[in-house]
């Protein structure tokens, strides 16, 4: 079995997140195998270096690792650069020449960007990946390699071969093992690794003077959604580090790079919603709250109405006094999963008090444990850290008068 750390530290692949390791032991389990793999995943997020690594630590590793972009390669000379031409097969092949498969013999082939390869060419390279046969254009004989074949893409190949775009015959060969790379945005806990590992790459390789980057600033680019993910980052680092030669990167100066284009991340919650983090994250705490209300009248039916469990009222109004009334007729709660409140309800609420009273039981709720509470609630410890301080609600978490009442 491949050391993970080992693994981690020879093959630049940054981070400590759950999907991260994830990959590393999925590529620790692969590496040593003969066998097909898919890299899935966005652009930006790394398929290259996942290929590298298991190349690496396969018994291929002393020959050579052949890519090939295959989203690069014009669609009528793709086949001649994978399988090679004899010589006058056409218009300036002036001699035999040698395709991708065939100077991969022994070693690795990567095809990126596989779901780009036209659907003719698909069919040979199906025959490749499965019996090693292969012939060049202009030529009727058949020849053999013997090659692992890793492929990537940052498109659903199922989706592909659902619209006749895809050979089903050659996705369910190349997903014989598929690591799945999450985003960027999935893994803001690794920005911080990756920040100071590009800045002292790039600093030292150009003889720049690094003083680092601001937590706050830090912070700032972990709620940035870098559609282009860690390619994206990198590139944003160097830019910093250029323009800003010598100085410690701010908050400011990040929010200024970032400009306008700055996305709120809604990954984090359960649900891919059309709104806003604080839209969403309100939404959430409404319907953690009329949860809650309901387990405790649930528990309270239980027990026949006895008050020795501590349990936070359930007559206490969540909505102010003159929308009461007629919110509650909105109100509607089932067990098979649908709204909670009806949509022509939606946009008459008046939601920061009602934020701020969930946050505040919840907290009582459990004891004061933020990580509890942040996980009923819906959302990052680092959301419910940074409420609470917008709140002033500090560490007592008592109930405003207002509430009491």
């Amino acid at each position: 079995m491949i050391d993970i750390e080992k693994l981690q530290s020879t093959s630049g692949i940054i981070g400590n997140s759950d999907g991260i390791r994830q990959v590393l032991e999925m590529i620790a389990q692969v590496a040593p195998v003969d066998i097909t793999v898919l890299v899935a995943g966005e652009s930006g997020t790394g398929k290259e270096i996942v290929a590298k690594a298991i190349h690496k630590f396969s018994h291929r590793a002393r020959n050579e690792m052949v890519t090939v972009n295959c989203g690069a390669i014009p669609a009528g000379i793709i086949e001649s650069e994978l399988f090679g031409h004899k010589k006058g097969a056409f218009t300036g092949a002036n001699e035999d020449r040698k395709g991708y498969f065939e100077t991969a013999n022994k070693g690795t082939i990567f095809l990126d960007e596989i779901g780009e390869t036209p659907l003719e060419t698909q069919v040979k390279l199906l025959r490749v990946s499965e019996a090693g046969e292969f012939m060049r254009v202009g030529d009727s004989k058949t020849l053999y390699t013997d090659v692992r074949v890793i492929a990537a893409t940052n498109k659903d190949l199922g989706d592909l071969v659902e619209k006749n775009k895809f050979r089903q015959d050659l996705y369910f060969r190349l997903k014989t093992v598929q690591v799945d790379l999450p985003p960027l945005r999935q893994r803001v806990e690794d920005i911080s690794l990756l920040v100071e590992r590009f800045a002292l790459e790039f600093t030292r390789g150009n003889d720049i003077p690094y003083r680092g980057f601001m937590p706050e600033a830090i912070r700032v680019m972990k709620n940035f959604n870098w559609p282009g993910n860690v390619r994206e980052l990198k590139n944003f680092v160097e830019s910093m580090l250029v323009l800003q030669k010598g100085e410690r990167i701010t908050v400011e100066m990040v929010e200024e790079k970032l400009g306008s284009s700055q996305q709120i991340r809604n990954e984090n919650l359960p649900v891919i919603v059309n709104q806003s983090s604080e839209q969403a994250e309100r939404e959430l705490i409404l319907r953690q709250l009329l949860l809650l209300r309901q387990d405790v009248n649930l528990i309270k039916d239980a027990i026949g109405g006895s008050n020795s469990l501590s349990a936070p009222p359930t007559n206490v109004s969540f909505f102010p006094p003159d929308e009461n009334a007629r919110l509650r007729d909105h109100m509607h709660i089932d067990e098979d999963g649908q709204k909670l409140v009806r949509d022509d309800a939606i946009g008459d609420m008046h939601l920061e008090d009602l934020e701020q009273e969930a946050i505040i039981r919840t907290l009582q709720y459990y004891n004061n444990n933020r990580r509890k509470a942040a996980k009923s609630l819906g959302m990052s410890e680092r959301t419910l850290y940074r409420k609470i301080n917008d709140y002033g609600l500090g560490r007592k978490n008592k109930l405003p008068k207002s509430l009491n009442e």
